[in-house]
């Protein structure tokens, strides 16, 4: 595969945020014609006064977020997101391309076709204020056992395909590899932003998974905090650097390929296998052969081999279950780049994918009931083996 070319082009939306297009097709990669840049809708600054119940104008306030006393972690709110688009008709999708003279007309993207696009959440859970920060926390009803903080992060959309019925599946290793230089481009970025502590990139597919707009699209989250789950990866991995000096990914990754039992398929640069103590009903990870701490350092070959080898998996995820007539079924999943924190113990990271889903058998899904939900103890409703060979299976 020959490394792809891909132009980046900056504007800004009718509201100040920011939209990137990510071209790979002429004549926008060379430079030959530009995608539309102005927005034309009558929008408001994001940042303007907003009436208060009298009617007064206040100042803006973005999202908030507050330490949980009991576990040490933030949990950020965001009212606000209670108003997002959900599942609108496919003819007011405002993922799709702008379409001249049509009805609805308050999509995000001006131009009438693009590769890959990349955009500010209009309805962010994380937001970064001018003129608040971290520092500019308070205590709630005026006890310090409830801290908080604005919560000033940073979250995107980036749409995979201008074809509102496709999937990222679908899209050609051209274009996946244009979506990984977007990953990467966008974790880069982030990761300088002040206060930024992880940078997550993810996907969500599936109404089983609760997505809100079926256009192919994923996101980026930047974090003011470290996330849960990475918190406890980090700890796990700092005592096990302390126990033996070596880094804890790096050791998973050599222990499952030489078990071999578990691994789904192998590159000159990638490993895909089930961990064997994987929790979901359908569980993979996918990590480079090379020490990486996140999606910016891979080299140019790595990110070409990525492109072949990502489509292959979501290709096996999609026949891991069949209906009844012997067609697929197509898997919804939640998919995330785990990469090494921006600051303290980022030496301990190494950059790996995860892919899962919830559904355990055709128009059956795992429900987080009582252990799960309420303790976090996790049962699984199958072994990582039986996972794995369905996976090798699956394989054109």
């Amino acid at each position: 595969m020959t490394t792809a070319r891909v132009r980046r082009t900056a504007t800004t939306l009718a509201d100040g945020r920011d939209l990137l297009y990510f071209d790979d097709t002429e004549p926008y990669v060379s430079g030959g014609r530009t995608r539309r840049l102005d927005d034309p809708r009558p929008l408001a600054d994001r940042y303007a006064d907003v009436p208060g119940e009298d009617g007064a104008p206040r100042p803006f306030q973005g999202p908030e977020m507050r330490l949980d006393p009991l576990t040490g972690e933030w949990v950020p709110m965001a009212s606000h997101r209670m108003n997002r688009t959900f599942l609108p008709a496919a003819d007011s999708c405002p993922l799709c391309p702008a379409r001249p003279g049509a009805e609805y007309s308050d999509g995000e993207v001006p131009d009438t076709d693009y590769d890959v696009v990349v955009f500010e959440n209009r309805f962010p859970a994380l937001m970064q204020v001018p003129g608040t920060g971290l520092d500019d926390g308070w205590d709630v009803d005026g006890s310090d056992l409830w801290r908080a903080r604005p919560a000033a992060g940073r979250c995107e959309v980036v749409c995979f395909s201008a074809d509102h019925t496709s999937s990222l599946g679908a899209v050609g290793p051209r274009r996946m590899r244009t979506i990984i230089e977007a990953w990467a481009d966008r974790t880069r970025e982030l990761s300088a932003l002040p206060g930024i502590e992880q940078v997550f990139c993810f996907e969500n597919r599936g109404k089983e998974i609760g997505v809100t707009l079926p256009h192919p699209h994923g996101q980026v989250y930047a974090f003011p905090f470290v996330a849960p789950r990475t918190q406890a990866m980090q700890r796990q991995a700092a005592a096990h650097q302390a126990a033996t000096g070596r880094n804890l990914h790096r050791d998973i990754l050599d222990a499952e390929r030489k078990a071999g039992v578990r691994v789904v398929l192998e590159s000159e640069h990638w490993t895909a296998y089930v961990p064997a103590a994987s929790r979901w009903p359908v569980e993979v990870h996918l990590a480079p052969n090379r020490d990486v701490l996140d999606l910016p350092g891979l080299t140019d070959a790595e990110r070409d081999d990525l492109a072949v080898v990502y489509l292959d998996l979501l290709g096996r995820l999609d026949r891991f279950f069949v209906a009844p007539d012997g067609s697929a079924i197509p898997l919804p999943y939640i998919s995330g780049w785990h990469q090494a924190v921006v600051g303290e113990g980022r030496e301990l990271g190494r950059l790996h994918l995860q892919v899962f889903s919830v559904l355990r058998a055709p128009g059956k899904l795992k429900y987080l009931a009582g252990v799960e939900s309420g303790v976090g103890a996790w049962i699984s409703d199958t072994t990582p083996e039986r996972i794995a060979a369905r996976l090798q299976e699956a394989a054109r």
